[in-house]
């Protein structure tokens, strides 16, 4: 489309913003589908490639369509400005729902007839052969296509398909009126009030006017006048004419020449057309500013999401296993051997333990619990104010497409909010360097409470305990400083660590707690926040193409 456009930009007349216009229409119409109104999106994309199949076409011709109800005398107004006998009148008014052309001016016309749908045995040109003697006479008609159409009053269907059909596409329309029925609220409704942005490309023609009294005849215009005032047409012309007579002929056809020779009857059919459509669009779509997302808001969100995802569930695992490692590896070693017998809760909620998080992070947490009724119903009611909040103001189709988004995608939230927590790296296996070093000092500590204990129960064996000569520290016996020693020492050691070990716990909850709220925020962007960025970033755009049409 954006191409067909550019072309149609292109054979707009220079120093008008029609071209531009249609393009801010295109782009209304391209952001609202899907969100406005099915049908007047529908109607707007008609309009589009309306108006750019019509300025591909001539622009040398104007598009002349005079329309009426049955008994109006409309073709016998198209016959008389066209000199021609060329529409059956009154009872020997054809059945067939086809209009009839009249060209002035073949050069260019062949295309434009065949856009307009006129069949070649309802065209009849000017300057055939067969008028030649009469060409001067019309040669201020020259460049117009006028149309006969079908009754819009009639009873055959078609007849009224053919006649909406051919009003849409036509630059300039004559709506002839009868004396008797001009008041019709037929033609008032379905057609002259609707037209209120087209009146600037209309002509009301009062025919029969000589069936009319004299005295009367200024009173029924000047009704006339007041019923188009009423309808929105204030600028609209009203002629009084008699195609039986010819009075008002010369009026009628010298209005038409003056619009064709302008050349801008075409560009204010699609100006009218364009602005008419993007008026609908603008009332539908509403012009409240568009809001953006509070961060608190989308704090809100995420916080409800880490809930129902499990993460303070993760973190407090993180926390005890982180713990119990760093204690059982700075602890007195025959403690430590004992608290290793119990489970790690990392394992149990299938957390990353360093190198195994490669394998881990394409499984499902299925061992993390799953989110209770009073989280899910967090997060439906955060999502839910979280869409109230930036729709609030906007008309009610853009609160839909709002609403509508914010949800699109939550039955993924369960998959998504696994995966995120499967991918992250929480690192509760990793164990302190300084722990290392405390575990070796333990482990010496042990041995020298292992040798202490062997050589005491050597010593005691032997009865030299006490003996002078055995090795002493401060007149005890060495193996009894071994054993005493390197037990008090390491259990308070192990007590030491203890403090350490809650610290570094406390360090690797926060730093898990972090990166796994970091992917939960990532889900609840894609599947929440994005989306609706997307309708408000939708709306701003409508409004902004809109503006463009109709500012």
């Amino acid at each position: 489309m954006t191409s067909t456009l550019e072309g149609a930009r292109q054979l707009v007349t220079r120093g008008t913003d029609l071209g531009a216009r249609i393009e801010g229409l295109d782009d209304a119409t391209q952001a609202a589908r899907g969100r406005l109104d099915d049908d007047l999106v529908g109607e707007a994309q008609e309009v589009i490639d309306r108006a750019a199949g019509r300025l591909r076409l001539s622009a040398r011709h104007t598009v002349v369509a005079i329309a009426g109800a049955t008994g109006s005398g409309k073709s016998s107004t198209f016959n008389a400005l066209t000199g021609l006998e060329l529409s059956a009148v009154g009872v020997r008014r054809p059945t067939t729902s086809w209009a009839s052309a009249c060209v002035w001016g073949t050069d260019g016309a062949d295309e434009l007839l065949e856009w307009l749908g006129i069949p070649p045995r309802h065209q009849t040109t000017r300057d055939s052969m067969l008028d030649s003697g009469r060409r001067n006479a019309q040669s201020d008609l020259d460049g117009v296509v006028l149309l006969d159409l079908p009754d819009h009053d009639s009873t055959e269907v078609a007849h009224h398909l053919e006649v909406d059909r051919l009003v849409a596409l036509a630059d300039l329309l004559v709506w002839v009126l009868d004396p008797q029925k001009y008041a019709d609220a037929a033609i008032h409704d379905r057609y002259l009030a609707p037209s209120a942005g087209h009146q600037d490309v209309m002509v009301v023609v009062l025919n029969h006017i000589d069936t009319v009294p004299e005295e009367r005849r200024q009173s029924m215009l000047d009704d006339i006048r007041r019923l188009l005032d009423a309808d929105g047409l204030d600028r609209v012309p009203v002629l009084a004419v008699s195609a039986r007579q010819g009075t008002g002929i010369d009026e009628l056809r010298a209005e038409i020449a003056r619009r064709a020779a302008d050349k801008q009857a075409t560009s204010a059919r699609i100006d009218a057309d364009v602005r008419a459509v993007a008026a609908r669009l603008a009332e539908e779509s509403g012009s409240a500013p568009t809001r953006a997302l509070s961060e608190g808001r989308v704090a809100a969100l995420d916080e409800a999401f880490a809930e129902a995802a499990g993460v303070p569930v993760v973190v407090d695992a993180v926390e005890r296993a982180t713990r119990a490692k760093v204690g059982r590896a700075t602890g007195w070693p025959i403690v430590g051997w004992l608290g290793g017998i119990r489970p790690d809760p990392s394992r149990r909620l299938d957390l990353d333990l360093g190198d195994d998080a490669r394998q881990l992070s394409g499984r499902a947490r299925s061992a993390v619990p799953e989110a209770t009724q009073v989280q899910r119903a967090r997060v439906d009611t955060e999502v839910r104010a979280l869409a109230d909040e930036v729709s609030a103001g906007l008309n009610r189709p853009w609160v839909d497409a709002v609403h509508r988004a914010s949800v699109s995608r939550l039955d993924e939230l369960g998959d998504r909010l696994d995966a995120a927590l499967a991918a992250t790296e929480v690192g509760a296996s990793r164990t302190p360097a300084w722990a290392w070093l405390v575990r070796v000092v333990q482990w010496l500590l042990l041995a020298a409470a292992v040798v202490g204990l062997v050589w005491t129960g050597g010593l005691l064996g032997t009865g030299k305990l006490s003996d002078p000569d055995t090795p002493q520290v401060a007149g005890v016996a060495l193996a009894l400083v071994l054993l005493v020693g390197g037990l008090v020492l390491g259990i308070l050691l192990g007590l030491v660590c203890r403090l350490g070990a809650a610290g570094v716990g406390r360090r690797r909850g926060e730093l898990a707690d972090q990166r796994l709220r970091t992917a939960v925020s990532e889900v609840s962007r894609e599947l929440v926040v994005v989306p609706v960025d997307a309708e408000l970033t939708a709306y701003t755009s409508v409004r902004s193409a809109l503006d463009r049409v109709l500012g």
